[in-house]
């Protein structure tokens, strides 16, 4: 039985190979620097369905962006905080939460405790010529508030950090699913010559920053070339891409030419593109040992420039992370994914989320202006958001007063790449417990994305274990609304 897998554009088959091919490949690699780089980056071909772009016509239409920066608050920011002020759960402040809203609704940490609302504990302002209203927790985002479409009838299927995660990055709770940042550079590849085409970096500052598992950015059963390759701010920027003590570059090079030219003979006799694969990722480890250490250097960035994102050097913060997102956009990397690891704000709400806003609110509005005023925001879709939300209950520890997690209804927003700029769109209820007005699951997010992209959601397919499977899953509306 034969497999299909699309290399160069071309639908090929995938012979069988002999048992022994990856002892013959593992012999042939043995030494080099970069294996573990290559084994991230090897996966067996899935057979593929349905009319991929760049296969037959291109793109399903035209792109509105070509790249995505997915600004992920990793704990779950507070709605009521941020973007969605709800002056009636301020007179509610204090009473008990009716109980038309929570009775047989999933609650985290107060189950069992007298659910009473909180009022919200930062106030907000009206921004720009639009009048967006935004809490005092982020001064320079309000600055580019007429760059934004804030989505604030966000919902999702689940309540804890771990399994929310899996549905903003893969679009179910079943781990093992391709990642979104896997799907978009295997719809639509990477320009990025020496750079992986979808890079992941992470920050932490606030309070109690969850773990993220990597496999939050996995390719699943894509191809594995199509895996999210994480960043480190300290030490190797990519762990084993650099050469061992007494390896030149010369002799590296030498090793890799030798070993693709054994590889390449051996394909000559089998025709397996995941031979051409392995090539070409060892080829791209190869180039990442120039390049990536000179993304990573912000020298030669302007003082004006390290001054807008707020940034002294290259210290692995947020503000730094964003730099080098624009320095990776600028270079073709097609999916950049940030997490800042703080937002899980359980008690002292106020505090941490001031410490949350310090450390990534200047940054992401800097990343918005700079990459306008280079003329590439018009082209690159800006996504800014956590998991889920938090509830309207209080949530008390020791006097300290915080919010559970709440999957009913969170705020995010998007900026640039074809978006509606100083917009608001959906809403919740007036104590904002529900998603109520234009309801936006994750799934309906992932879709609008793709469209903007260029790609209609369920056309970009795959077959795997019997079904075809994509990243909206069953689900997933184009958020047709927000599209300028």
């Amino acid at each position: 039985m034969q497999r299909h897998q699309f290399e160069n554009g071309i639908n090929q088959p995938m012979v069988n190979t002999p048992a022994n091919r990856r002892q013959f490949l593992g012999r042939a690699s043995g030494g080099l620097g970069m294996t573990a780089l290559a084994s991230l980056l090897r996966a067996e071909e899935p057979q593929s369905s349905g009319l991929m772009p760049g296969i037959e016509g291109g793109l399903h239409f035209p792109a509105r962006a070509k790249r995505v920066i997915f600004l992920c608050m990793a704990g779950g920011p507070s709605h009521l905080e941020s973007f969605d002020y709800k002056p009636k759960l301020a007179e509610m402040h204090g009473k008990p939460m009716p109980e038309t809203y929570t009775a047989n609704q999933p609650i985290a940490q107060l189950q069992g405790q007298q659910l009473v609302c909180q009022q919200p504990m930062i106030p907000f302002q009206k921004h720009g010529d639009s009048g967006i209203e935004i809490s005092d927790v982020f001064p320079h985002i309000g600055k580019v508030a007429d760059e934004l479409c804030v989505i604030k009838s966000m919902h999702t299927d689940q309540i804890n950090h771990d399994p929310a995660h899996t549905v903003m990055n893969t679009g179910t709770s079943i781990s093992g699913r391709p990642s979104m940042g896997s799907w978009v550079t295997y719809g639509l590849g990477s320009v990025a010559s020496n750079l992986p085409g979808f890079v992941v970096l992470t920050s932490k500052g606030g309070r109690n920053p969850q773990p993220i598992a990597t496999r939050q950015w996995h390719s699943g059963f894509l191809p594995g070339r199509y895996q999210g390759v994480q960043f480190h701010s300290a030490g190797s920027p990519v762990y084993y891409v650099q050469n061992p003590a007494g390896v030149s570059k010369d002799l590296q090079g030498q090793v890799i030419d030798t070993v693709n030219k054994l590889n390449g003979l051996r394909n000559r006799e089998v025709k397996n593109p995941d031979i051409s694969t392995r090539i070409k990722q060892y080829e791209l480890a190869f180039q990442m040992q120039d390049s990536v250490p000179q993304l990573m250097d912000i020298a030669d960035e302007s003082q004006a420039t390290l001054d807008l994102y707020g940034v002294t050097k290259a210290d692995g913060s947020f503000a730094y992370n964003c730099l080098l997102a624009r320095r990776m956009a600028e270079q073709g990397v097609r999916f950049i994914q940030l997490y800042h690891r703080g937002w899980d704000h359980h008690n002292d709400l106020v505090k941490y989320m001031g410490i949350c806003g310090g450390l990534c609110d200047q940054a992401t509005a800097a990343l918005i202006q700079d990459l306008k005023q280079r003329d590439m925001l018009k082209d690159t879709l800006i996504i800014w958001g956590g998991e889920f939300g938090r509830t309207p209950m209080a949530q008390t520890n020791k006097g300290a007063v915080g919010r559970d997690h709440h999957m009913r209804a969170f705020s995010m927003f998007m900026a640039g790449g074809g978006v509606k700029g100083g917009t608001t769109y959906g809403n919740t209820d007036e104590l904002g417990y529900d998603a109520v007005e234009d309801p936006v699951h994750v799934n309906d997010l992932h879709a609008t994305m793709l469209h903007l992209l260029g790609l209609q959601h369920d056309r970009l397919t795959i077959r795997y274990q019997g079904r075809d499977f994509r990243l909206t899953d069953i689900a997933g509306e184009v958020i047709q609304d927000i599209i300028a």
